[in-house]
């Protein structure tokens, strides 16, 4: 397994349609690794688009993580429709060059037979285990008859035939060799043409490659440098004037950077003072949808951890009804759990914000 590249910060958190979006892999991990976020992951499997059970990128952040990383000067947010359109078809230059365009396809290429290559070996290994399997019991009757022809399905496809080429037949009658010479010198010469011992060596190298993998891009931004590291130094050349092609090392990144035009901070309810308290003191949370409340705080990493409390956070004066603390107390407790409400306590003359934050844990005894 590779290991993950290094993520600076402020990174770039893509504002869609209302949603604030994460494509970045390594950007996933550092967030949850570093900052306690675990986000949801909203993206389709590439090998199983239609099951709904196990998700993949992007990752989709609640507006308080996006807004509490933003604070914390750790990201910025930015627009993924300009950010995609600069970085790709923008008139101004600063899109993808013809060339660009090439090293980034046959990068792609690369990593699809990459991961083919992967997938045929892992093929052949498993014949191989089998058949070393069924040779220790000494039973081969068993044994279909493709397995013993090793190599994957792609390797072994039918070969064309080829058919030899006609010889050429000249009808003007027989000619005289310094005419042959003549028609050598002085006419256009004839493209060559392989023979068939060469075009039945080209086919069956062309017919055992495997066939690549489609390989789906994680982000939208830069094509062809998708880690967030600094590109590393161009190999110096013996020559000053021989070009080589841009490739997937050498060229230059497209990160978004923050600016002036950044957009706003995103807009939060009036949970968010709660939100940002249980996180400064080391909790996950994560949407409480599933137990009908506003976050679930988590002690640790959620695969490591149950829940510990179910959250409400709401303003120091709003009004609520006491059968939601009985209600709130009674599911917290039936699923082991806390129901924790809490809010920020503004005193006379504090600007929103600046106040501190009380909570309040209720358990419902005798169930």
């Amino acid at each position: 397994m590779a290991a993950p590249n290094t993520v600076s910060e402020p990174f770039p958190i893509f504002a869609l349609a209302h949603k604030y979006l994460l494509y970045e892999p390594d950007v996933i991990s550092h967030v949850r690794s570093k900052h306690n976020m675990t986000g949801v992951l909203i993206g389709g499997l590439p090998q199983a688009p239609q099951q709904n059970v196990f998700l993949g990128v992007p990752l989709e952040l609640m507006p308080e993580e996006a807004r509490l990383l933003v604070e914390k000067k750790a990201a910025f947010i930015v627009d993924d429709v300009q950010a995609h359109k600069k970085g790709f078809m923008s008139a101004d230059g600063k899109g993808l060059s013809p060339e660009e365009r090439t090293a980034y396809q046959s990068s792609l290429k690369e990593k699809g037979l990459a991961a083919a290559s992967r997938a045929a070996k892992q093929t052949d290994d498993r014949k191989k285990a089998a058949l070393s399997k069924l040779a220790a019991t000494g039973d081969w009757n068993d044994i279909p008859e493709d397995m013993l022809q090793l190599g994957s399905r792609s390797t072994r496809q039918k070969k064309p035939k080829v058919r030899a080429p006609a010889p050429d037949i000249k009808t003007s009658g027989s000619a005289t060799p310094a005419t042959d010479e003549e028609d050598s010198l002085f006419s256009v010469p004839l493209p060559h043409r392989p023979s068939p011992s060469e075009l039945s060596r080209t086919t069956s190298i062309a017919s055992s490659a495997p066939t690549p993998y489609p390989v789906t891009p994680t982000t939208s931004y830069p094509p062809l440098q998708c880690g967030l590291r600094p590109p590393p130094p161009p190999p110096r050349s013996s020559s000053p004037s021989s070009s080589a092609p841009p490739s997937a090392s050498s060229s230059p990144q497209r990160v978004p950077t923050p600016s002036k035009s950044e957009l706003p901070l995103p807009a939060v309810p009036a949970s968010y003072p709660l939100f940002k308290h249980m996180h400064d003191r080391d909790y996950f949370l994560a949407p409480g949808l599933r137990f009908g409340c506003q976050y679930m705080a988590y002690p640790g990493d959620p695969l490591r951890f149950h829940s510990h409390f179910l959250c409400n956070g709401m303003g120091w004066d709003d009004e609520f009804a006491l059968l939601d603390i009985v209600g709130g107390g009674r599911l917290g407790t039936g699923v082991k759990k806390g129901f924790l409400i809490g809010g920020e306590e503004k005193a006379e003359g504090e600007r929103e914000g600046c106040g501190a934050v009380r909570t309040f844990g209720i358990e419902w005894g005798g169930m």
